[in-house]
């Protein structure tokens, strides 16, 4: 499965969309308020991607392994040191409420963390290459 995400950017208005397979749909995202560009930077969304993710994630293992879960709530963080250097120290922490014990909720968290696409990918160091039209 192909998944993509588009940004257009000027001074007369920005836009972007993400695509799954053939299902596109527009993530509402100001742009600067100072001018051209989004109003959320890569950074951010790459740490939303993180907690997207594994929540996302969180419920199909919790399925899976037939445990209810009332709420979720993930935050990811890393330290950018400067312009052009990659993040470090990312780390990301999760609480989840549930009925169940705490025991399957730490085997939950543990499984989750195991198969979560965006992390592993991450944790891969996956190639990332300009392509020029």
């Amino acid at each position: 499965m192909q998944i993509a995400a588009t940004v257009r950017s000027s001074l007369a208005g920005h836009a972007a969309a993400v695509r799954t397979g053939e299902t596109t749909q527009s993530v509402p995202i100001a742009r600067k308020s100072t001018g051209p560009g989004s109003g959320v930077n890569g950074g951010e969304f790459l740490m939303l991607a993180l907690a997207t993710c594994y929540c996302n994630d969180l419920f199909r293992e919790a399925q899976r392994l037939g445990i209810a879960i009332d709420e979720v709530e993930v935050e990811a963080q890393a330290e950018f040191p400067g312009i052009g250097l990659a993040a470090t120290e990312i780390t990301y922490r999760a609480r989840v409420r549930s009925s169940a014990g705490e025991e399957k909720i730490r085997q939950l968290l543990k499984e989750t963390d195991a198969v979560a696409e965006v992390h592993n990918t991450v944790r891969a160091g996956v190639g990332v290459r300009l392509v020029n039209e």
